[in-house]
């Protein structure tokens, strides 16, 4: 039987020849996969020896990247948050630099909910997640706030244009078990305002220039089109929601947008021109690119 680290060896090797932009790295979470292991014990462990079955799947697996298929969907699901969210070709695979699109998000709700006193049966804070895709934000920020004790105080619709996405999204927050926390809803954007508009409204639209889209790493053609391209200058999709905020936000509301790491300067001439007098500030991710625009009323 080969040991962890022979597999490893060989399967980087199979992997760099292939074309993959993190051959060692794909090749460790491949192997745990199979193997029913996290990557850190992979990594720690290079002289266990494998048995067949686990190789059969590695190599099967190997194949899989191969020929260009994100690891993501290979393993089924893709760490985001710290949580594990299904992927499929339904939808768009979690994205690490999102995460900074609920960090702030769940920053916000905390500081309405708690800035000061609420009336006793006040209406939750109705949040809006367009674009949901797997449902990775609604999901992500509803267990956060659960952790917090304070899940029951928010309202959260996540809404596609995609019944595929909105069924992976559905399986990923009964999974999680916030089910009954999240409503997903197909909608073009933004659904009708019933209620008053929402306080905070939050997207992660496609903003990938439609040019620049088959230069992408391989794996990114396995993934839909649609949720990737936002049209010739990348800020299509955003552009149209831009356009629906002033229906959509309550008064005092705010949409939270991602957006690409070029397009700082960008945003702030699409809102000018979209909504004039609005404000838009730009918040960089960890890696000081600028990342999620803030857009409120005057």
């Amino acid at each position: 039987m080969p040991t962890v680290e022979e597999l490893l060896r060989g399967g980087t090797e199979r992997l760099r020849a292939s074309g993959s932009e993190s051959p060692r790295l794909d090749a460790e979470l491949l192997l745990g996969h199979a193997i029913g292991a996290d990557r850190t014990t992979v990594v720690a462990h290079p002289e266990v020896l494998v048995g067949e079955d686990a190789e059969a799947r590695f190599k099967a697996g190997l194949e899989r990247r191969a020929a260009g298929e994100p690891v993501a969907y290979v393993r089924g699901f893709k760490e985001f948050h710290g949580l594990a969210f299904s992927t499929d070709a339904r939808a768009l695979i979690p994205r690490p630099e999102t995460e900074r699109l609920v960090e702030l998000a769940g920053a916000e709700v905390r500081r309405r909910l708690t800035e000061a006193p609420r009336p006793e049966g006040a209406d939750p804070l109705r949040i809006l997640d367009v674009g949901t895709g797997a449902g990775t934000v609604a999901v992500s920020l509803a267990v956060a706030l659960r952790r917090r004790g304070i899940g029951r105080e928010v309202e959260i619709l996540a809404t596609d244009d995609s019944p595929d996405a909105l069924e992976l999204a559905r399986e990923n927050a009964v999974g999680h078990s916030v089910g009954d926390r999240v409503r997903f809803l197909e909608a073009d954007l933004v659904p009708p305002a019933v209620g008053g508009g929402w306080s905070l409204v939050l997207a992660n639209l496609p903003y990938v220039r439609s040019d620049a889209i088959d230069g992408l790493p391989i794996a990114a053609s396995f993934e839909p089109r649609h949720a990737l391209d936002g049209g010739p200058d990348g800020l299509a999709v955003i552009a149209r929601l831009l356009d629906r905020l002033p229906e959509a936000l309550t008064q005092d509301g705010i949409a939270l947008l991602e957006i690409g790491s070029d397009q700082g300067s960008a945003i702030g001439t699409l809102v000018g021109a979209r909504l004039p007098g609005w404000r838009c500030g730009v918040e960089a991710d960890l890696a000081g690119h600028p990342r999620v625009a803030r857009v409120e009323r005057p």
